[in-house]
């Protein structure tokens, strides 16, 4: 018989254990925490279309095309200070100063080729003409003081050097030439906007005639001949001249007597092209491009909008560029739907197409 002392702690014991079991199995079992569904997520906001940027006024009206003309790469163009011209497929053609110094474009912009490498640096003036049923384009170059003529795909049919025979010039060098346009009986017309400020005439044969023109500002007098234009729109062909630094243009007769000028409206004309109506579209350093009426009188501008440190210069990032808005036009053409296309002087390489309303 074990001990009472014994008996009483044993019973004890019994009774702490049966208390501790009935806590222990009294507890009710933990169920998990539901996991919350999570809310449906909102829809995604709509995201509006781009406004579209018109220009312009009554029939000239224009809506900017945003991203047009890029390389096939994605890289930049390389800097656009050149010219623009269409041929009758309606492709478009554009000088750079990279070694693609004749970039080409369809009507999309999509990009189509390039060529030129002899030609990087320089490539200026431009103008497109049909000859034997053949066009031609024909090419003024600053750095290498020659304006030369090629087929559509960069083949070099002749060249014409610096006017020796004028008696201007004392070397090549003072001999930069930014312009050429050609009379319907093939007379040659060469600006020297970049060097002594003269118009050089030649014949059909590419032999010297004569030079009009030198520094001034008295009417037929240049500071920076800087395009040319042969103007049809009157019963006689007349030489156009963007007589840029005085804010003006010039017309003169092919044997080269001053006949008229515009001089209201402009800032630094670059370069004209005509339009169907008789007008003109002026291509103006100063961030615009002027729309002329076919008495030459001012209908609208495009594209004045720009920050007036940002006119007129080459380095504005592509990060403040805006759709509507020019810095530099440098160059206009349209093509037989009246669609306008500008390029900006930019170190990046810009070309704009302002679709025709």
């Amino acid at each position: 018989m074990l001990p009472s002392p014994f008996v009483a702690s044993f019973a004890a014991s019994l009774v702490w254990l049966g208390l501790a079991g009935a806590l222990v199995g009294g507890l009710p079992a933990q169920t998990p925490a539901p996991v919350p569904t999570p809310a449906p997520a909102p829809a995604p906001a709509a995201v509006a279309p781009a406004a579209e940027v018109v220009l312009g006024t009554g029939k000239h009206r224009y809506r900017w095309v945003t991203g047009w003309g890029q390389r096939a790469d994605g890289k930049d163009l390389g800097n656009t200070h050149g010219c623009l011209v269409v041929d009758k497929q309606g492709r478009l053609y554009a000088n750079t100063d990279t070694e693609q110094a004749v970039v080409v474009f369809d009507a999309d912009g999509r990009w189509l080729g390039a060529w030129g490498k002899e030609f990087r640096g320089g490539l200026h003036g431009m103008c497109l003409r049909e000859e034997g049923g053949e066009e031609r384009l024909y090419l003024a170059h600053t750095g290498r003081h020659e304006v030369v003529q090629t087929t559509l795909d960069g083949k070099v049919l002749w060249t014409i050097g610096w006017p020796e025979a004028a008696g201007i010039y004392a070397n090549e060098g003072e001999y930069k030439p930014t312009a050429v346009a050609v009379a319907p009986d093939g007379r040659i017309f060469v600006a020297d906007g970049y060097g002594k400020s003269w118009v050089h005439l030649y014949d059909r044969d590419r032999n010297y005639l004569k030079s009009i023109g030198g520094a001034g500002n008295a009417d037929g007098k240049f500071q920076t001949p800087h395009g040319l234009w042969l103007d049809t729109r009157g019963k006689e062909p007349l030489l156009l001249v963007c007589d840029r630094e005085n804010h003006r243009l010039q017309w003169f007769s092919l044997a080269g007597e001053f006949v008229r000028k515009c001089d209201q409206g402009l800032r630094r004309p670059c370069n004209v092209w005509p339009l169907a109506d008789g007008g003109l579209a002026v291509a103006d350093l100063h961030g615009r491009v002027t729309i002329l009426d076919a008495k030459d009188q001012v209908v609208c501008h495009l594209g004045d909008a720009a920050d007036e440190k940002q006119k007129a210069t080459n380095g504005v990032g592509k990060e403040l560029w805006r759709d509507g808005v020019f810095f530099a036009p440098h160059a206009v053409c349209a093509d037989r739907a009246g669609n306008l296309y500008v390029m900006d002087w930019n170190r990046h390489g810009r070309i704009s197409k302002l679709l025709r309303l």
